[in-house]
């Protein structure tokens, strides 16, 4: 740990406008701090934030503007809430040229993640949005020659990434009687596993799909993971498999994807992350966010990027409290460092 003189005061601006209740809940987790300001606008305008960013040592919030940044001339960690990085690699770097500044992102939804995907994959293999449609049009008691239930006993799950939300999927899947592989990047000592799981590197990946069943993907968006599966990736999964998305849509060529799910190439897929998030209206009002015809596909689950819900959970905040404190005792060995570099 590397210790270094606190400062008089550490001033922490919140740039949105924070609930009363998550600001409480703030204040609570960092009672025992005394030279700590926790800065609060009840005008949370650009305006307001340049006001208040100059003496700023942290920044909490999403999508600083670059005359922020710019601003900050005391700023020495910034935290985003959220996992997704991919938009603050380029401003950060650029950044670093003239001044130290840390990022730090939030797993703190990993658990809600992690359980939207299992739920996500369980509702593929048990058919349940089929069968609700149908008794939803008063069909009552369809089936299986209808739509059959998938058995997940004795699948092999493939978890491409073994970060924070796949670490949790292992953990909620291990009561069920299945196998696990993982591709990782990079494995190092001290990775516990609920349950055994077979390791592959990155130079592994057409070994990793061969050997598994259901591909869950849970990975930053970076160059090395844009379009990291495409036709061959989907053709070595094969007609039975199943594909669970919870990183992004680019980390999945949209035409292969779409095509390997029309021809049956796989079996089915539950998608929460797409390739559009500002869709136009079509003729009929209606927004996707896709270019190709997902929604008209009879073995896919659709999912509007909700795998961080709820949003006002609170305990998902303490790793911002974590972070905070021990920037304010002088500590900078802080949780989810982001790795400009390799932009992640």
């Amino acid at each position: 740990m590397t210790e270094s003189k606190s400062p008089d005061i550490t001033r922490v601006l919140f740039i949105w406008k924070v609930p009363d209740e998550l600001q409480s809940y703030l204040k609570e987790g960092l009672v025992e701090l005394e030279n700590l300001e926790l800065i609060f606008l009840d005008n949370p305008i650009e305006e307001e934030f340049l006001k208040h960013a100059k003496l700023a040592d942290i920044i909490v919030g999403w999508r600083p503007s670059e005359d922020l940044l710019n601003t900050s001339e005391k700023l020495a960690l910034f935290i985003n809430p959220g996992a997704g990085v991919q938009h603050h690699i380029e401003p950060f770097r650029k950044l670093n040229e003239t001044q130290e500044v840390i990022l730090v992102n939030g797993h703190g939804n990993s658990y809600f993640t992690a359980q939207h995907a299992v739920t996500l994959l369980l509702t593929l293999m048990n058919k349940v949005i089929p069968h609700h449609n149908w008794m939803a049009d008063g069909k009552w008691r369809t089936g299986d020659a209808e739509a059959r239930s998938i058995p997940l006993r004795w699948k092999k799950i493939g978890l491409l990434g073994y970060g924070a939300v796949n670490q949790k999927v292992h953990q909620f899947l291990s009561g069920f009687d299945v196998e696990f592989c993982a591709l990782k990047r990079n494995w190092f000592e001290g990775i516990s596993t609920p349950t055994p799981i077979k390791k592959y590197n990155t130079e592994q990946l057409a070994e990793f799909l061969k050997e598994i069943d259901i591909l869950i993907i849970a990975v930053p968006q970076t160059k090395e993971t844009f379009n990291l599966i495409g036709k061959d990736e989907l053709d070595t999964l094969g007609k039975e498999s199943l594909l669970v998305n919870m990183s992004r849509g680019s980390v999945i060529g949209e035409d292969a994807l779409f095509t390997a799910l029309s021809t049956k190439s796989i079996a089915g897929a539950a998608i929460d992350v797409w390739y559009t998030y500002q869709p136009e209206s079509d003729e009929m009002g209606k927004k996707y966010p896709f270019s190709k015809p997902f929604h008209t596909l009879d073995n896919v689950v659709l999912s509007p990027h909700r795998g961080a819900s709820p949003m006002n959970d609170l305990f998902r905040w303490n790793e911002v409290i974590e972070n905070i404190t021990r920037f304010a005792k002088g500590q900078r060995n802080f949780l989810n460092q982001v790795d400009l570099e390799r932009g992640y």
